[in-house]
Parts: C-alpha cells; structure tokens; sequence
C-alpha cells in the first residue's frame, strides 16, 4: 500500500471518528474504532513511527493527523487511546516520592522526603532516585505485560515536592526538602538527575518539580488562596529550587499550584508561567495542573466566568495537561473555547507537541530493543542493594537532638527495656505518604527485640494514642457483623456516585478491605471501581460491654450511620481519609450500621475496622517503667495527622495542618510520669515536621528525631540507639520552642521565618544534629580578595577528634554585612558529608560561584557587589556562641572590580 493510499484511508477514518468523545477509550470504542484496526497496522509506517527521525520530526507528523477532538482527549491525565494511528492510552498520573508510590506490587520504600532532606546527602539522594527510577521502569514493563494502563503505571512521576516548607504548620511539609532553598535545591536536582537517567537520547522517567510556586499552606484554603509577597521574598526564597531544576539539571516537568499568586491561578499567571518559566528559564518540558487546578479558576478563584475561559486561560499560559479527578476536566471545553475565539487550534498544538514529545523521549513509540531502560527486570525491585540503601538513608537522617551526660548508646545487656509509645509498633506511620509498600517493614518496636541479645528483657506497651489518654487497640469487627443471619455486610452497588436508581449487583461482603489501583478492575461482579457508588448494611453484635471505635478509611467520599444517626460524615471530601466513632455498647444489644460509598476515578480505597477504646492503665505503665533499666518512648506525631487535606478531629490539627506545633500534650504528661520512676527516659520523635517540646529538651536525657524512616526505620533506630551506627542526621528545618514565635500561618512573608530571618531563640536550630564522637574545624582558607564573577574556592580541615568514627557534616554559609535592603542573616551554600575514623583529619573543599555570592536588591534584582563577605565554616550554623566557641570559623573576602548581574 503505497502512502497516498494510506493517508487517504486515515484522513477518511479521521473523519469517521473526529464525532466521538474526546474521553472514548479502547474498551468503549465504537464499531468506527474497531474498523480502525488494518489502518493502525498501516500506520505503523508512517514517519512518527521512524525512530530515526528527530522527535521534532515524529511529534509534528504525529499531531499534524490529528483532529481538535483527539489533540483536547490528549490533554487530559487519562489520555485515551487514538486507535485509527494505533496511539496507545496513557495515564500520565504517577507518584515516588520516597520510592515508587501506590501500585499494587510491594516496592522499595526509603525514609520520607524530610529526612531524606536531613541526610544532607546528595549521592545517597541520587543512588535512592536511580533505584526507584529503575523499580518504576520494571513496575512499568510488567503493567504493559499485563495490558493494565491506569493510574500509577506509567512513566511519568509527580515529584520532587520543592516547595519551602516555611511554616511547621503546613501539614505537606515532611514532603519537602526542607526551609532552605539552596539544600532544596541541591537534592533536588540529585532526584532529577536519578530519575531521568543519563542516556543522551531517552528518559528512564521524568520528574516534576511541584508546586510551581509560592505554595506551602494553608491545605484546607489552598483552592481559594492568593499569596501576596514582595519580589524580594519571591526570588530570595521561593524561587532559586525551582530555577536550579528547570535550569540546571533540566526537569521534564513541572506542576503548577492550586492557589493563586498576586491575584492570579498559578497555573494561570503570566508572570510566574509566561514570564518567568517559559521566557526567562527556557523552559521546554511540559507543565501539569495539580489535580483539579483549573477547575478552580472559575469554581473557587473565581477570575474566569466559565469553564472554556479557564481552559483557555489554562492552555494560553502554558499549562499543558490537566490533571483532575473523576470526569471533571475542564479541558473538554476547548473546543467550545476555540469556536468563540478565546484561542486557536494552533495554540493548542503547542501543549499537545510538548506531551507527545515527552512520551516519544520515554521510547514509547520505539521498540523496546533500542531504549536501553526498557531492559530493566522486575528483579531489581526490593533488590538487595534497593533495601541496603534503603537502611543507609535511614540511618543517616537520624538526628541526635539530645544526648546528655552520653546517655546514649544503649548497652545491649541491660537487663530490661520498656517501651512505650503510639509510634514504636505501628507499621503504618514510617511509611510517611506518597509512599508504597515493602514486602519487610521495620518497626522501632521489632529494632530494637532484633537488636537485644537473649538475656535482655524487651517490654511493650501502648500506653495512650497520640494526642489522648486511650489506646485503639485493633480487634476483628467482622466476626461479629451479620445481616439476615449471613456474616459480614449486604452491600448494594449502583452505578454513578449518588446511590440512584436500582443496584447493579447486590452481594454479601465478608469484610471491606478494598485498595484498587486500577479502576478497571471490579468492586462488584460485572462493575468497574470507577464512577460507583455502594451501601453496606451490617448489625454489630458485641461480646462484652466496652467501648468501641469504628474505623473507616476511603476514598473518595463515605459516610457512617449508628441506629440511624449519621456519625460520620466525610460525603463531600472526595480526597483520601481516615476517621474514627467511638460508642459504648452493651455485651448483645445489637448496633445497625449502614455505610455509604462513592467512587469517582483512581483508587478506590475502602476500609472498615474497629478498635477497642482502652484508657490509660498508669500503675500498669509504672509498674513496668520501674522494672526497666531504661524506658524508650516512641512518640511524635503520624501521617494520619498532618498531611494532603486530611480530616481529623484532634485537638491541635486541623485539615491536614496543625494549629499548634506542640508535641500532644498526652505524650508529655505521660514522658513526666515515666521520667518520676527515676529510670532514664530516651524519647524518640517520628514526625513529618518541627515539633515544639520545651519540657523535654529541659527535662529528658536523650532526644532522637527519626522522621518517618521508611521500611528500615526500627532496624536504623535500634543501630543508633545501641552504637551500631553513630548518629549524623542534622536538621533541615527550625525546630521553634512553640508557634508564638512565628508570624500568623497564612502570611508568606519571610520576615521572622526559617533560620534565614528569624532573630529569636529556637529550641533547636538549622543543620543542628549531636554525634557520639566529636569534630574540629581548623585552617580555613578563604583568598583576602577575589574579583567579581569569578568563582572562590574555600577550604577547611576537618578532624574526628572523639572515640570513634562518624559522618560529620560541614557547612559553609555566606553573610554579607552592612548590605543595603533587605538580606539573610546567613545563609546556607555549601555542605559535604563525610566519613572519619577515630583522629583522622581530611580536607574539605567549596566552590562558590557568582550567583552564591550575589545579592538581591529590593526589585529582586540579583548581582554580584564589590564588598565585604563573611564565610563561616563548620558543623552548623554561625551562631553568635558556636563562632565565639570556635566550633564555628569565620573568614572575610573582599570582592573588588565592577558590579556583575546575575540572571
């Protein structure tokens, strides 16, 4: 067939087709569609096909066969097939934040981002972004092999979180790198360069930076929100991560914010997406709406009228892809934007070329033998080395906050050691979110058993919850619920998310236990998880009098009833959620219970438990305190409570925030009963973010921040604890003694915030970490004078001058005194990890560029000034009493010549 013949056929099947839904997928296809098939062989020889034409060459005969409803259909994060040109469906929604995120095969889960942050650790960083890059390249194969396209199978992932995490309030903070924007930076461009590999050709898989910009809280208002700062705070702080990506180590993509900046949609303002990413950076990936970001523009912003104009709006300012959930894509409406004129097909073409490039340079469209990454096997996920490093990374972000009179390490022949604590046996909380599944997760509790030898006592007990005196301790509910004498509950399942009309299938569920990725799989026989809703009748018969907690997790939208009352409600959150009813019952008084569900799009995550409501035994938490030689208590707060929009109703939290800093005050009052037994109390912190806890830092002995530490987090813990590993973690965030030292959540100002601006007293400061050996500084060379625009280069000597080897982190910061305006205390542009034997001394060296030597004046205008600089090297921050204390050194450089500007 020659290709006259070809085109002809195409052109005339286009025409056939171009009637269809941009959303018609393969498994809905019309007979049109089905007749499509010999074309799609034919166009096997068409030039997009040619892997040895450019990818320019292949995308523009690609989009130039399509029509204006196939190039809208392929704007959407569910991108159905085109089958008349034998185009593949493709979800372009995929997560890895900490290792690859929410499939249904168990992966390799390393510490969340925070205290992958507080390794200050770079190549670690790189070598954990190649192995997750290499598992989510396997994971990808092996859902082409079994012809599954959905959510969370492909090759384009939404992460790094690169956002500053100004405030400890923001609940998606422990998904960052941290306050500074040069670590932030640094690491994520580590990610970047792991991710998308290093073939000159194609990508392994393509990051995102996100959330382009100025977003970091408050989550409940986030839809509704416009950040108003000066250019200053924009450039010094919440722009350089996201330039180094996009500029430096060339990012495939980048996600635009729900809120909007100086009065516009971020996905929708022209200076941040057409002046400063596409002009001034050159920006030549693609840009997604964060999930349902466009909607917003007419629905919540309210600076479009209708959803065409915001498509529109969306498109003219380079927002490439929508990303939303359920059929709510705003995007469908360009057509209708073209015909009134609000912008051209040609216009269009721009972001459709930019997509399919994308997937061109993921080798899509190649065989399989010529991308090299397209090789990778399954065996690599959970591998041996994947898991090793998964325990490196975790070690290495411990930090040692406390550690008075060397309190720690442990002797592993105490004799007894109690534990207590929500966090010391929960498998759950390590895993941080965004997060996938190990196959071997590792709880401090079992740590520290593995790590005892045989004669030494391990104790265990709850003691309370997080932030009340009860324990939730699980039991099965299933073997006491029955409808009409059958075990379990009657559900009824309807088509559409309104529980209308007649059900579809109606079935006796043993248990609801319900995690889909997939939305083609079924919830019910003959039914896909998608666009579904459910009702669960059950009657709970109790055992025994006692009081009871219902436990629900779901997603999309559920609500409880108890003997008719709706208890919980939880219908309009359409997001992911946990929540909790508790009631006493009476042992065989029967309790009704009806749950609703709806299922829009993605996951479809339904789980219904029940926990026993036990109050704090305290002669019990006594009696086995002061049996022990030492009390380890494992506290801190839980992905459960700070998080993505999450719903809770604990004093403290509030909409996946925190309104308050402090450590529960439950988990202090029982550490003041355990510290009264005498016995020494080490607290162990898990948490996401900066908890205040005053009382402790005065009162405990040992203190040790170990974040969410992902699958090895008990087996790092227990290394450090009892000297296996010497503790190196250092903080990559302020920890501030309460939130009444911060300005009010909701103001984006810099002023007072992170240890750049903040001129009080922290409880524990920036780059702070304590080691069980100790370092000196000496011989800091610094040249007396060196020319603007020319790099410098620093060095210092750096010596392990304790009993043992350890990790120190050296840390150079830049002053510059007496600067006009505006400027940083200090700030951070340097830092190097590195191993020390026992008395061994090594050289460390820095460069500092131009631009880390530059200034901003009031109009954000960045350069180089002749002048005075102070540098400051050590292992932490140039505090007035580290330099007096000369743990701290400090040299000044004087720049001579000409002022140099700084793009």
């Amino acid at each position: 067939m020659n290709n006259r013949l070809i085109v002809a056929l195409l052109a005339g099947l286009s025409a056939c087709v171009s009637s269809q839904p941009a959303q018609q997928n393969a498994a809905s296809a019309p007979p049109a569609a089905a007749a499509a098939a010999p074309a799609a062989e034919a166009a096997a020889s068409l030039p997009f096909r040619n892997p040895d034409l450019s990818f320019d060459q292949r995308v523009d005969d690609l989009v130039g066969r399509l029509t204006l409803p196939e190039k809208i259909s392929q704007m959407l994060n569910n991108s159905p097939a085109i089958d008349r040109l034998g185009v593949p469906g493709y979800n372009w929604w995929n997560e890895a934040l900490h290792g690859v995120a929410r499939t249904s095969l168990k992966t390799t889960v390393f510490p969340q981002a925070i205290g992958m942050a507080a390794t200050f650790d770079k190549d670690a960083l790189l070598t954990m972004a190649t192995m997750t890059a290499d598992e989510a390249r396997a994971i990808h194969q092996e859902y082409q092999r079994r012809g599954e396209r959905g959510r969370y199978t492909g090759l384009t992932f939404w992460t790094p979180n690169i956002n500053i995490f100004r405030d400890p309030r923001w609940g998606r903070g422990q998904e960052t790198y941290g306050e500074d924007p040069y670590l932030t930076g640094q690491l994520g461009m580590a990610l970047v360069k792991g991710f998308q590999g290093d073939d000159p050709k194609y990508y392994k898989i393509t990051a995102c930076a996100k959330h382009f910009a100025v977003h970091s809280g408050p989550e409940p208002s986030r839809h509704v929100f416009n950040a108003q700062i000066s250019d200053y705070d924009l450039w010094d702080t919440y722009l350089p991560a996201f330039r180094d990506l996009v500029v430096d180590a060339k990012v495939a993509s980048v996600m635009c914010a729900y809120n909007a900046y100086a009065g516009q949609p971020c996905c929708g303002s022209d200076k941040l997406m057409n002046d400063i990413l596409y002009r001034k950076w050159q920006f030549t990936g693609y840009v997604t709406s964060d999930c349902g970001g466009i909607i917003d523009f007419y629905r919540n912003h309210k600076t479009d009228p209708d959803a065409p104009s915001a498509a529109a709006t969306g498109v003219l300012h380079g927002t490439d892809l929508e990303c939303a959930n359920g059929k709510l894509f705003t995007y469908n409406s360009l057509q209708e934007a073209v015909k009134r004129g609000l912008l051209t097909e040609q216009q269009i073409d721009v972001s459709v070329k930019r997509l399919f490039k994308i997937r061109f340079q993921l080798g899509m469209f190649d065989p399989a033998e010529r991308v090299k990454y397209a090789q990778t096997p399954l065996s690599v996920v959970e591998s041996a080395p994947h898991q090793a490093h998964a325990l490196k990374m975790a070690q290495e972000s411990i930090v040692l906050l406390k550690n008075e009179k060397n309190a720690l390490p442990l002797r592993k022949d105490l004799k007894r050691i109690a534990v207590f604590g929500p966090n010391a046996d929960n498998e759950n909380v390590q895993l941080g979110n965004y997060n996938g599944f190990p196959t071997t997760n590792v709880t401090p509790l079992a740590g520290i058993r593995a790590k005892v030898g045989p004669r030494t006592e391990v104790t265990y007990q709850q003691g309370i919850d997080y932030a009340s005196d009860v324990v939730y301790e699980p039991f099965d509910i299933n073997k006491h619920l029955a409808y009409e004498g059958q075990p379990g509950f009657k559900a009824e399942y309807f088509k559409g998310t309104a529980l209308e009309g007649a059900p579809v299938a109606r079935v006796q569920e043993a248990r609801l236990n319900r995690n889909l990725g997939d939305p083609d799989q079924e919830i019910a026989p003959g039914l896909r998880a998608e666009n579904v809703s459910a009702r669960y009748l059950a009657t709970f018969t109790p055992e025994k009098t006692e009081e009871v907690a219902f436990q629900l997790t779901g997603d999309d939208g559920y609500r409880l009833f108890v003997d008719d009352q709706l208890v919980v409600d939880k219908w309009a959150t359409q997001n992911s959620s946990t929540s909790q009813y508790a009631l006493k019952v009476e042992a065989g008084k029967k309790v009704n219970l009806k749950l609703e569900y709806f299922q829009n799009v993605g996951r479809a995550t339904l789980k219904f438990g029940g926990a026993r409501v036990l109050p704090l035994d305290r002669q019990r938490v006594l009696a086995q305190a002061k049996a022990a030689d030492v009390v380890v208590f494992v506290g801190g707060i839980s992905p459960r409570l700070e998080g993505e929009e999450m719903k809770v109703d604990i004093e403290g939290f509030s909409g996946g925030d925190r309104t308050s800093i402090a450590l529960p005050k439950a988990q202090t009052e029982l550490l003041k009963l355990l510290r009264a037994t005498g016995k020494p109390v080490v607290f162990v912190m898990m948490t996401g973010s900066a908890i205040g806890c005053p009382w402790e830092a005065a009162n405990l002995p040992a203190i040790v921040n170990c974040w969410y530490g992902g699958q090895a987090a008990g087996t790092a813990l227990a290394d450090v604890l009892f000297g296996d590993y010497n503790p190196s973690g250092r903080l990559p965030v302020t920890f501030y003694k309460s939130e009444s030292q911060l300005p009010a959540f909701d103001n984006y100002n810099m002023a007072g915030r992170t240890y750049r601006y903040f001129t009080g007293t922290p409880l524990y400061p920036f780059g702070h970490g304590l080691s069980y050996t100790t370092f000196k500084y000496s011989n800091l060379q610094v040249p007396a004078t060196a020319a603007t625009g020319q790099p410098v280069t620093v060095r210092v000597d750096v010596q392990n001058t304790g009993p043992r080897a350890g990790d120190e982190v050296a840390q150079l910061y830049v002053r510059h005194p007496g600067a006009p305006g505006r400027t940083a205390l200090h700030a951070l542009q340097g830092f190097q990890r590195l191993a020390l034997q026992a008395g061994e001394k090594k050289t460390v060296q820095f460069t500092l560029t131009p631009r880390q030597l530059s200034q901003l004046n009031a109009q954000a205008q960045r350069a180089e000034q002749p002048g005075k600089v102070q540098l400051f090297a050590g292992g932490g921050q140039p505090l007035s009493q580290s330099v007096a204390a000369g743990r701290v050194l400090k040299r000044e450089l004087t720049l001579t010549g000409s002022r140099v500007p700084i793009d």
